[in-house]
Order: C-alpha cells, then sequence, then structure tokens
C-alpha cells in the first residue's frame, strides 16, 4: 500500500499503454473473425503489429499520455486518450489509402480492425485510469467512512459539484441526494443519487443523516435559498457554497475551495438585470473619474467599469495602502491597465483642479466620503469639510470644465437625518442639485442603505465578535437597516448614472429591513454556535445620532417609477443655486470658529428635518426659531 503514495513511473504507464493497444488488437480481430482468425489474415499481422505498435508508441510519446498522474486523472486526459487515439486511427487509415493506390497493393490493416481497435484502445485506457483512481480514492477514503452530503441544484454546477467530490481523495463527503430547487426533476436519479423537492429537504436530511448541504445553483432564488438555510439551521447541518467560476483553479473547482455559508450570501437577493448597452455607450472610450476609489463602494465601482472599455479611470483617493491593494487587484487579477492611480483629498481644491484640468473626465462618480455616525456626531467640522465641503469644489470643478456626467453616492440616512453625518450628505444633495438649473453638466444623486461587507458594516464587526467568542454587542433589540451588496449596489449606481438626465435622486429597492438582532442570531447559527450557551448577545444603547428605523424617502417626498424596477426617482424640491451656495459659504466659515453647536445650529436651519437622536445636540431642537 505505501507504493501507492508515490507516482507509478511514467515508463511503467507507458508500457501498460502499449500492453492495453496489444490487447485491443488482439480483441479486434477476434470480435471481427467471430473467434477464428483466417489464415490469411494471420499471414498480414507482420505488417498490421508493427505499424499499429509504431504509430500507438509514437503517438502516446509524442502527446506525453503517459505523464499524467492516474490517480488524479480528469475529464481533460480523458479527451487526450479519444483524441490521441483517433489520430492514430487516422494515421491508420493514411497507411491504407497509400498501400492500395499509391502501390496498388491492399489495405494493409482491415478498416473494421481500425474501428473496432480504435474504440477497445479508448475504453480500456479510460477504464483503466477509472479503475486505478476509484481503488486509490477507496484506499485513501473509504466509502463507508464518508460524511452524507445533499446537493441544492441539477444543473452543470450540481454535476461539477458532485465529481468534485468523487475524485478528490481529501473529500470526506459523499454525495446522497440532489434537490431541485424548481422541482421538475423530482423523482429521476443523477448519477445514481435520487433527486428530491425542496420541501421534502427536512426529510431528506434525516433519512440520510446528511452531514452537509452545498449550493450549486445559480438559479436558485433569494426566497428557495432562505428556506434551504432555515432548514439547516434548524437540523444543525452544516452548509457549503461554490465561489465563482472564475476563482477556479485552472477551470476546475476544488474541493478546498468550497466555503461555509456566509450571511453576505443568504442576504443576497435575485439577480439584477442591466441595461449594459445604454451602460457601455456611456462608459466606453471616455475617461472616468472614482473619487474614493480605495474604499468598499468606490473599489468595486472601479471593477465593474473596466467590464466596459473605458479609455481610462482616475483613481481618487487619500487611502495609501487601500489604493495600493485595487492597484494590484487591476494589475494581476481583472489585469486592466487603463487607469490612473492618484493619492489626494478632495478639499484640496488646488489639486483636484490641476487633476481634471489634466485628465478632464467626461464622468465622475463621487463616493469619497465620512460615512460613521458616531465618528461623525463626535466631529461634525470634519463632516462639514469632506462631505460638503469636498463635494462642493469637486461639483464647482465638473461645472466648471464641462464634465458630462456628476454621479454622487449618498445614503438613506440623509432621508429625515438624525444625526450629523446623515444631514453633511443630505446638504450635499441639495448643493449638487442645485446646479441643474445652472450648469450644462449632468448632476446625478443615488440613494441606498447600507451595504454588506463595506468599511464599517456591522457584519465584519459581528464576525471578528463571533470569532473571539464573543459577546455580539447590538445597540437595540428592535433596531432594523436595509441592506444590499456591494455589487448589487454599484450596479444600481451605474444603471441610474446611464439614465440621469441631470437634478434626480435615485432610490433603490432595499427589499426588507432586517432587524440587526436577528442578523446577529442567524450569524451566531451560522457558525455553528449556540446561543446562550457558547455565546450571548449583549445590547449596549443606541449610539450618538442612531435611530431606530432608517427610510428611503422624506416624508414629504414621492417617487416615480423608472424603466428598471429596482430604480425609483424620488421628487423633492429643488433649491435655488445661488441661495445654497451662500448658506453652504457660511457653514464652512463655521467650521473655522470650532464651535460644534453652531456648526449643527446651522445645519438645522438648512435641513428642517434634521432632528438629533441620542445625542448632545438634542437641545439645538428645543430652541425657537430666530
Amino acid at each position: 500500500m505505501d507504493q501507492l503514495r508515490s507516482n507509478t513511473p511514467r515508463w511503467v504507464i507507458f508500457l501498460i499503454d502499449i500492453a492495453i493497444v496489444a490487447f485491443s488488437l488482439g480483441m479486434a480481430y477476434l470480435l471481427r473473425f467471430n473467434f477464428s482468425v483466417p489464415d490469411g489474415e494471420i499471414y498480414y499481422l507482420k505488417y498490421v503489429i508493427p505499424i499499429v505498435f509504431a504509430v500507438r508508441a509514437i503517438s502516446f510519446v509524442v502527446s506525453r499520455l503517459y505523464a499524467g498522474i492516474v490517480r488524479y486523472t480528469s475529464t481533460h486526459d480523458f479527451a487526450r486518450i479519444f483524441i490521441v487515439s483517433l489520430i492514430g486511427s487516422t494515421v491508420f487509415v493514411l497507411v491504407n489509402l497509400v498501400s492500395y493506390y499509391a502501390f496498388n497493393w491492399i489495405f494493409v490493416v482491415p478498416f473494421s480492425i481500425i474501428i473496432l481497435e480504435f474504440l477497445i484502445t479508448v475504453f480500456v485506457m479510460t477504464f483503466s485510469r477509472l479503475l486505478v483512481k476509484a481503488l486509490y480514492l477507496e484506499y485513501k477514503s473509504p466509502s463507508r467512512n464518508r460524511n452524507p452530503v445533499i446537493i441544492v441544484g441539477t444543473g452543470e454546477l450540481a454535476m461539477i459539484a458532485k465529481r468534485t467530490f468523487d475524485r478528490s481523495s481529501e473529500s470526506p463527503y459523499q454525495v446522497v441526494a440532489f434537490i431541485d430547487p424548481a422541482g421538475l426533476k423530482t423523482g429521476n436519479k443523477l448519477e445514481n443519487a435520487t433527486i428530491y423537492s425542496l420541501a421534502q429537504l427536512s426529510d431528506v436530511i434525516e433519512k440520510f443523516s446528511a452531514h452537509s448541504v452545498v449550493f450549486a445553483s445559480k438559479e436558485i432564488s433569494a426566497e428557495s435559498r432562505y428556506e434551504v438555510t432555515e432548514t439547516c439551521l434548524q437540523k444543525q447541518v452544516k452548509i457549503l457554497t461554490i465561489p465563482d467560476v472564475n476563482q477556479w483553479i485552472n477551470g476546475e473547482l476544488s474541493f478546498n475551495q468550497l466555503k461555509s455559508l456566509k450571511i453576505e450570501d443568504l442576504l443576497e437577493r435575485d439577480s439584477i438585470h442591466l441595461n449594459k448597452d445604454e451602460i457601455r455607450r456611456q462608459v466606453v472610450g471616455k475617461t472616468v473619474m472614482v473619487t474614493g476609489a480605495a474604499g468598499s463602494i468606490g473599489s468595486e465601482m472601479v471593477i465593474q467599469l473596466t467590464q466596459f472599455s473605458p479609455k481610462n479611470i482616475i483613481l481618487f483617493d487619500q487611502a495609501e495602502t487601500e489604493l495600493h491593494d485595487l492597484e494590484l487587484t487591476l494589475n494581476e487579477v481583472i489585469r486592466f491597465t487603463a487607469y490612473k492611480s492618484i493619492l489626494g483629498d478632495i478639499t484640496n481644491a488646488e489639486r483636484l483642479e490641476y487633476i481634471i484640468e489634466r485628465y478632464r473626465p467626461d464622468i465622475i462618480y463621487h463616493a469619497a466620503a465620512y460615512k460613521h455616525v458616531p465618528m461623525m456626531e463626535k466631529n461634525p467640522a470634519e463632516a462639514i469639510l469632506t462631505n460638503i465641503r469636498g463635494t462642493k469644489i469637486l461639483a464647482n470643478m465638473a461645472h466648471k470644465y464641462k464634465v458630462a456626467k456628476f454621479v454622487m453616492i449618498s445614503t438613506d440616512k440623509a432621508v429625515n437625518p438624525t444625526n450629523v453625518m446623515g444631514a453633511s450628505k443630505r446638504i450635499a444633495e441639495m448643493y449638487t442639485q442645485s446646479f441643474n438649473s445652472v450648469s450644462d453638466t449632468a448632476f446625478i444623486t443615488t440613494r441606498f442603505g447600507n451595504v454588506l461587507g463595506s468599511n464599517g458594516s456591522v457584519i465584519p464587526r459581528f464576525r471578528k465578535q463571533i470569532e473571539d467568542g464573543g459577546p455580539v454587542t447590538v445597540t437595540h433589540p428592535e433596531v432594523t437597516r436595509y441592506f444590499m451588496t456591494i455589487p448589487e449596489a454599484c450596479q444600481l449606481v451605474l444603471e441610474a448614472g446611464a439614465m440621469g438626465k441631470g437634478g434626480e435622486i435615485y432610490i433603490f429597492d432595499m427589499g426588507k429591513s432586517v432587524k440587526i438582532a436577528d442578523l446577529a442570531k442567524k450569524m451566531i447559527r451560522l457558525s455553528g454556535l449556540e446561543l446562550g450557551k457558547d455565546i450571548e448577545i449583549r445590547f449596549t444603547g443606541l449610539r450618538p445620532g442612531e435611530k431606530i428605523y432608517e427610510e428611503l424617502l422624506n416624508d414629504s417626498e414621492n417617487t416615480l417609477p423608472t424603466h428598471h424596477p429596482k430604480i425609483m426617482i424620488a421628487r423633492v424640491a429643488e433649491n435655488n443655486h445661488e441661495s445654497i451656495e451662500v448658506v453652504t459659504g457660511q457653514l464652512i466659515e463655521a467650521v473655522a470658529r470650532y464651535d460644534n453647536y453652531e456648526i449643527v445650529r446651522i445645519m438645522k436651519k438648512m435641513v428642517p428635518e434634521f432632528k438629533s437622536s441620542n445625542s448632545q445636540y438634542e437641545v439645538l431642537d428645543e430652541e425657537k426659531p430666530a
């Protein structure tokens, strides 16, 4: 058995393959002549045998068919066996044609023998490799010791997943059943495993004492994915997912690439259908600038923009390390080089003007901002300088240099703001919108809620707390938030930017709000831990500026539909540009006096619906209007 641990010498594999050729040739003659080969045919074997052996040996050597490690044989190796054998048989046909037509002799290798020898050679070489592989896998991981696994899906991805389990010596799993989310193939068999409906999942788990369930279907709906997860969590069954195909190694899925389900996977919604032709028309051959390009939203924006063939992408951010990481991704993963990374601050007017004047962007996606609510509540001056003054400088430059489109990325916290961060973003919205009546640039705003996995998101924090053994801290048992994945948010920004004519505030369908406490509980269960036994949830109270429920629309606003079901236009009152220019100037001047209460007081005058929550600035809401 120790010999199984090392590779069989290549010359041994070569000799075995030649022996298979000899067997195949002999069987071909026996089958062709009903196991009684005529003496006349035996006479010509002295020509046939050297030709067949020489051609097969040369083809095996040239193709290095013997070089593969037999116990790791894949479908690629089977294809090579078929092609090499077919080429050899084609040579036999050519030998016959030359012999018969050029030398007026005979068909040296009978055509029936050529066909039979080809079929037997391919079959035996393939079967022998499969047999060796099966014996090796059984030796390394006996089927009786494998854990039963159920695959959700019945398509190509599900088949790839099953074969990955079957062929991997490192896999401790054996596929025992498939689940068809659509219920169309229920009762059929797929590679000797029965297909069941989604409603039968609970019974199937119990029947086979399943250890794991694997999601192997890209067509499964978010609702079905949630249903499967709930069943698995109740049955304490591990849930695995398959990475995106571009992450597979050499185009093949590896068992070690299967990952445990993350909460981000569970919260994902059904895929978005974009008008890619319109986005491409807007972006192809254009210079695009992305501020905050190294952030979670900005970097995804950059990655998605690369597929639309822009002339150049200007990556602008003040985060040195993150900008370098984005460069590495573009160079090594995306293999996109039409970019210019620039380290800088959007509050530096001189440098920003130099960049825009030099590169003349056609479109600006403005993602740079301070977004952390409690931090901005403590430092309102910085919220003003970056979120308002930075946006104002950038918008002024876009207007001055006639940038075609300026797309500002805002937040749901700008609706009925209860904190400085949300109010600062609302004022930035008001300023950019006011350009609509005075500028040739189309100023567009997009507004959405929390983004899964973004910097400062609750999910990475919960994950770290769970890894550290807890407790998991939640501010309030009733606090809810809207969530959207980073790719989904960026796709909708691109779509809204493409359809916008100027002055619109686009809001996105965020789906249902999620209770954060329930999110924490689900993450704990997905980690295989038991709430109250292995780890606990601790409620810490609302943070400064935080509110229990987020909103996407102001009470006085209404919406208009667009051609995209997930994008709507918020109808808001327009602001006079000259007036908003004056008041934002006064707000920025107040920063120099370092009086936080004065700063927030001006913000509340600009945004009357700004009512502080759980904040020191609540006293300002009690003041009578001057």
